[in-house]
């Protein structure tokens, strides 16, 4: 007769051996299960968490400073110089602002951006923490047509108070 040991599994059955290792229809030390490892199912996605309103009769708005360009977005080298930034647009507004209301804004003070087939393409420019600034793109805003980067906002688009943006009209 083989020697016992572990609570009563063969010594031929190694550490892992016996009946539980290969439990489940995946095999796997806990029995197998819906998980990509056999373990507990995934959690159920989250819904959506809604972003807070912003009260803008009672919240200070920020100062966000817009640099837009025909043709194409600013080289990086554009923004290394502070002394000698390119053609800036002065926009006062709300972290809940969304890309839709920013490019009404800026077709008020920049005449390519009324152009009925104009399309604005936005992105962040911001230090990264080597202080090298870095440019991100986070959508595309057609002059007449709705799409899908509208209804994108600041908060959700997770601008900081600092950040350029960069506005590319083509």
């Amino acid at each position: 007769m083989a020697a016992m040991y572990r609570g009563g599994q063969d010594w031929r059955d190694g550490p892992r051996g016996g009946p539980r290792y290969n439990d489940g229809p995946r095999g796997g030390p806990y029995g197998g299960g819906p998980g990509p490892r056999g373990g507990p199912p995934p959690a159920a996605p989250q819904p959506p968490v809604p972003e807070p309103e912003i009260d803008r009769e009672k919240t200070c708005p920020l100062l966000m400073r817009v640099f837009p360009k025909q043709g194409g977005h600013h080289k990086l080298e554009d923004f290394a110089d502070r002394a000698k930034l390119p053609h800036e647009i002065a926009i006062y507004t709300w972290m809940d602002a969304d890309l839709r209301e920013l490019s009404d804004l800026i077709k008020e003070a920049n005449p390519a951006a009324r152009a009925r087939n104009a399309r604005m393409s936005f992105a962040f420019v911001y230090p990264d923490r080597k202080g090298r600034n870095v440019m991100r793109q986070v959508g595309v805003v057609h002059a007449t047509r709705p799409g899908e980067d509208d209804t994108k906002s600041l908060r959700g688009l997770n601008f900081q108070t600092g950040d350029y943006l960069d506005v590319s009209i083509y």
